[in-house]
């Protein structure tokens, strides 16, 4: 390696040192140095996307990345094991809320894997909801996630109910959704199946991945969007905002309603479509 070479990486390393004590003075700095260390080939990309949503995740709050309430599989706390086990193998779920009075009563958390005795006819008999259930974890909407990150582990929990500031349940949030914001896609109960792109609702109502390809999209919904610039209709949502869109954002493509129902700060996951109203 030449001299001029050596002492150019050597300034850059004093540089990023620097940047871990007290210098750069801002955090937009601090990202600059690290994607010239990416430029530099002295981190790759991988890691550069993690410390770059470690970074932005202490910013990010609960109502930004959590499961909307009417996406959540629940069980009630007067259920039957009858009535209970094929809730639970439908959503496949390993950790649902269970309601007590009302939909916003959550009084506990059930834990798959403490069905199991159910399998013997004699445990079926003195069974009790009550007495499975594990503590549940209350957060506001506005929790931040790193906090939201370190109780979990002090806690061992994995799953919160997110509550409004009127007391009504918003949703929830896991911890697999806060890792994603750092790592990236995590693979997880909550995610459609492979091979689901769409989900149907009541009254003309759509969950839809945004990695749906067009083609698809086309042909469910018997649409007619171009592919010429997109390849999945995320792309040409984002597009029709003009910016990556947070949660709650809606925008209208040709009478289509859509509302983003989850994005991090690298893209659009999730989407919401309320088809036109005929006319």
């Amino acid at each position: 390696m030449s001299e001029e070479g050596s002492s150019n990486e050597k300034s850059w390393l004093e540089r990023l040192s620097l940047a871990f004590t007290g210098e750069p003075s801002s955090r937009d700095e601090l990202i600059e140095l690290l994607r010239s260390a990416h430029q530099r080939d002295l981190l790759d990309a991988e890691v550069l996307s993690i410390i770059e949503g470690a970074l932005v995740v202490s910013d990010m709050q609960a109502r930004e990345i959590m499961i909307p309430r009417s996406q959540v599989a629940v069980v009630r706390l007067d259920m039957k094991p009858e009535e209970l086990l094929p809730v639970v193998i439908e959503s496949g779920h390993s950790r649902l809320p269970v309601l007590g009075d009302g939909p916003d009563n959550v009084v506990g958390i059930l834990l798959a894997k403490d069905l199991l005795p159910l399998a013997l006819a004699e445990h079926r008999q003195k069974f009790n909801l009550r007495d499975i259930l594990r503590p549940c974890t209350a957060i506001p909407e506005s929790k931040r996630l790193n906090v939201l990150l370190q109780e979990f582990r002090a806690t061992r929990n994995h799953l919160a109910v997110v509550y409004d500031e009127y007391g009504g349940v918003s949703g929830i949030v896991t911890i697999e959704d806060v890792l994603e914001q750092i790592v990236g896609d995590i693979e997880d109960e909550f995610d459609f199946n492979d091979d689901d792109y769409i989900k149907a609702h009541a009254d003309g109502v759509f969950t839809i991945k945004a990695l749906t390809p067009i083609e698809d999209f086309n042909n469910f919904f018997e649409t007619q969007f171009s592919e010429a610039n997109f390849d999945t209709i995320g792309g040409i949502v984002t597009q029709r905002f003009g910016h990556l869109p947070k949660r709650d954002e809606q925008v209208s493509i040709d009478g289509f309603q859509f509302k983003v129902l989850n994005a991090d700060n690298r893209r659009i996951r999730l989407l919401q479509l309320t088809l036109p109203l005929d006319e």
